[in-house]
């Protein structure tokens, strides 16, 4: 089990679930702008909020967003030390920095001093595509041991100065890369893991890499909390994250929705109907796993494990709990019969 850390009042680590986080994609100085995001984010089911802060105009604004924000919000700093500091006096619940481009060890202590004073954890950010350039010397390109020794390089300056309240990503545009690190720090160290694939592209392809890193490492037991990385909406990467805890079996809340893919038996506009299941189950809390399969013959046996389900057939279905027969209906009236059970659970 990994260190705990707390991202205000959001626990890392150490047992906690697995938290949901994005960034901000709005300016920093429009503030208006950015709490909208971050409630639409929150509503959507994130727990912690990033927001890039590259200047000083930025910071100032960063506090005035920290003060009405509903969530906690981590500082992404790159470069200057200044910035930090300002970020957390202005309330940052977590500063992300990586040690070795903000300077020397005294200003590195600077911050380290600052987040001490303020109760506030430091996220360690390697990326694959900004090692430094010993590292590649060394390595020739990057690889996994290249990216977990940038990422105990820089603990050891944190340490260095009493500072263990560190949380650490190692993150790749490259899946295998970037799990094969995860794995190997994970091996050597106990501090709590942000994963995340890097520059995943467009929502189809990023989705798709997220869940093989992420939900992979998940389903190692690696991982403390994720951030999907997409080149869409946001409040898209908090919608993936969700389903990708789901798939790992760490989330339950909400239907898990499971159909077959169709086949020659299929009699019914299947697709269509799951698609309109989905629609009217998408804001269910109830933890609960619901089936819409093609066929009366297999569908209910198939999907047994389900908590209710329906399948079609010629003209007709049925409404199945468990694997057992409960009703037969025709076909337009199976999506009204699944919704008024699933309304009575």
């Amino acid at each position: 089990m990994t260190r705990q850390i707390h991202v205000g009042d959001v626990a890392v680590g150490g047992g906690a679930p697995v938290s949901i986080q994005s960034m901000l994609n709005t300016k920093t100085t429009d503030v208006v702008g950015s709490l909208s995001q971050i409630r639409a984010l929150a509503a959507a089911g994130c727990e912690i909020a990033r927001l890039a802060v590259p200047d000083m105009e930025a910071a100032a604004a960063f506090g005035k967003i920290a003060a009405q924000s509903p969530l906690p919000l981590v500082a992404d700093i790159h470069f200057d030390y200044k910035l930090a500091i300002a970020a957390a006096e202005q309330g940052a619940a977590k500063i992300r920095i990586n040690p070795g481009n903000i300077g020397s060890e005294e200003r590195v202590k600077a911050v380290v001093d600052c987040c001490k004073a303020h109760h506030i954890p430091i996220r360690i950010g390697v990326n694959g595509g900004s090692l430094d350039k010993a590292l590649l010397q060394k390595y020739g390109h990057p690889t996994p041991e290249a990216l977990v020794e940038s990422a105990f390089s820089h603990i050891a300056l944190l340490e260095k100065y009493g500072f263990y309240d560190i949380c650490v990503s190692m993150k790749s545009s490259t899946v295998p890369l970037m799990m094969a690190a995860y794995r190997l720090f994970a091996e050597k160290s106990d501090y709590p893991l942000h994963l995340g694939v890097t520059e995943t592209g467009t929502e189809t392809m990023g989705v798709i890499k997220s869940a093989m890193g992420i939900g992979g490492l998940l389903c190692l037991g690696i991982g403390d909390t994720i951030r999907v990385s997409l080149t869409a909406d946001p409040v898209k990467e908090v919608l993936a994250a969700k389903s990708i805890l789901k798939a790992a079996g760490l989330r339950k809340e909400g239907v898990n929705l499971i159909a077959c893919p169709t086949c020659g038996r299929t009699r019914i506009d299947l697709i269509g109907l799951a698609g309109r299941v989905e629609e009217a189950l998408k804001d269910c809390k109830k933890p609960i796993t619901v089936a819409v399969m093609g066929c009366i013959v297999n569908g209910p046996g198939e999907a047994r494990e389900a908590d209710v389900g329906i399948a079609g057939g010629e003209d007709c279905g049925v409404l199945f709990v468990k694997g057992e027969l409960k009703e037969k209906l025709p076909y337009d009236q199976l999506l009204p019969a699944l919704l008024r059970y699933i309304d009575a659970l």
